[in-house]
């Protein structure tokens, strides 16, 4: 990890609200903003924030979500989500999220990141594979 990486460091973007980011299951005339992807938008930003700030070889990974989606987001409108980190214990990083339409609060969360060695982490995941090859599960 960089030593830019510290409290305090946000960032913001904008996300329109296509068809593919809605619910569909009350029908078009009440398509909104589905919370999946709400959560996916907002671990997005978090991980490009975090990421200006890490070494070669280094990447973050998503440890823990707490979301609340508190509004609507109409279909056809936009949201801005604004993440920033409050909290880095050695390798941890906690990020508090706002996302706002036009008009209200459309979701916050708190959301931990850990930054990861890639190498290693791709090590662990062949291990656990042939491990699972040996338990008959992969």
């Amino acid at each position: 990890m960089k030593e830019s990486l510290k409290p305090g460091l946000e960032t913001s973007r904008r996300v329109e609200i296509d068809p593919p980011r809605t619910i569909d299951f009350m029908g078009d005339a009440l398509r909104v903003y589905a919370t999946p992807m709400m959560l996916r938008d907002i671990e997005a930003a978090c991980l490009d924030l975090i990421g200006a700030h890490l070494d070669d070889g280094e990447e973050t990974v998503g440890a823990r979500v707490e979301l609340d989606h508190v509004g609507a987001a109409l279909l056809g409108t936009h949201v801005d989500i604004r993440a920033r980190i409050v909290e880095i214990d050695r390798r941890r990083v906690v990020l508090d999220v706002a996302v706002r339409d036009a008009v209200e609060e459309i979701g916050r969360a708190q959301h931990t990141r850990f930054v990861i060695d890639r190498r290693r982490q791709g090590e662990r995941l062949a291990a656990k594979r042939a491990r699972l090859a040996e338990a008959g599960g992969a």
